[in-house]
């Protein structure tokens, strides 16, 4: 038997969403400064979170008010409660990455003011690979509906081995791509600015910066295996699954600039994460005899994340000496 995976999306919400993605992008770079080597500052990055968590709330509305006059209430209820679900769940687990990308900056001892760009050109990579995968995963579900049962079982396995590996720390001298970058590529020993190739005496060598950018890149690849799968737990609607992503996406570089000197203090996230994991990936398994509602999933996905921030926090406070903790306040 077969999925059908049918959407309320017309072309012109399709094209005019991609617009929008691409006219953001824009801005950052010709208007923001996106081009320039630029140390954000915290209360720049604070905006910035807010401002994307602000368009994604006005999207949802925007998905309530169309589809309130086009097909009523009930659809439009539960088209824009997905759509906050998906984010909310992509949104948190793409908060994964802000560890990875706090490890890879810190490897190469990339300057802060230099990693702006660098993410920035990671964004618009994921964005095209996001879409090519979740394009292959929509193309999957419809094909073989039994595939749902498979990503929940695979999303349960990768929940149980985070959180048992969730204080291992990865070894990046030993990366594999690393180290196959290192050995089929002229790379420069210091970087030179912002840029990713120089050339020398006529040949062209690679910088430490395209190496950030292959990890980074190769880092999103890994957490999309697990995040698309996880959003087929509350729609399958291929609009709802790719706009939820791209927001997601568009506002993880701006929480990384803002809480990236106190990832240490979010220790117990990795274990409410790997909870949310294996939480989305039972409720898909267990498909065939109970249903939870949307509203229910968000709630649950919510307070998980809620209790795992809250708790680190207050441990890592805990942890401080009174010298610290009066320089902290």
């Amino acid at each position: 038997m077969t999925a059908t995976l049918d959407s309320f999306a017309t072309g012109t919400m399709w094209a005019g969403f991609i617009v929008f993605v691409l006219a953001m992008l824009a801005l950052d770079l010709f208007v923001f400064g996106g081009r320039r080597a630029h140390r954000v500052p915290v209360r720049e990055a604070l905006a910035w979170v807010l401002t994307w968590a602000a368009l994604a709330l006005a999207f949802a509305g925007l998905l309530w008010w169309y589809l309130n006059d086009t097909q009523g209430a009930e659809v439009a209820r539960t088209k824009s409660l997905e759509f906050l679900a998906g984010y909310l769940i992509e949104q948190s687990l793409s908060v994964d990455n802000m560890f990875v990308f706090v490890m890879i900056f810190g490897y190469f001892a990339v300057p802060p003011e230099m990693q702006r760009r660098v993410l920035l050109y990671g964004v618009l990579g994921a964005i095209v690979m996001r879409a090519g995968m979740i394009l292959a995963g929509v193309w999957l579900v419809q094909q073989f509906s039994w595939i749902l049962y498979l990503f929940g079982a695979f999303l349960v396995v990768t929940g149980v081995k985070m959180l048992i590996f969730a204080e291992a720390e990865p070894d990046l001298e030993q990366n594999p791509l690393l180290r196959w970058l290192r050995g089929h590529l002229r790379i420069t020993p210091q970087f030179q600015g912002e840029r990713f190739f120089v050339r020398k005496e006529g040949l062209l060598w690679a910088t430490p910066m395209f190496l950030v950018l292959l990890l980074i890149e190769a880092s999103d690849v890994v957490f999309a295996v697990d995040s698309i799968p996880a959003i087929f737990a509350v729609t399958t609607d291929p609009f709802i699954v790719f706009t939820s992503n791209i927001f997601a996406i568009m506002g993880l570089r701006a929480l990384y600039f803002l809480l990236a000197d106190m990832a240490e203090r979010f220790h117990l996230l990795k274990y409410g994460l790997s909870l949310v994991l294996i939480f989305i990936g039972g409720k898909m398994l267990a498909m065939p005899w109970f249903h939870l509602p949307v509203q229910w999933s968000l709630s649950v996905v919510a307070s998980i994340i809620l209790v795992s921030v809250v708790a680190s926090l207050r441990l890592s406070r805990q942890a401080l000496t009174p010298s610290e903790k009066n320089h902290e306040h």
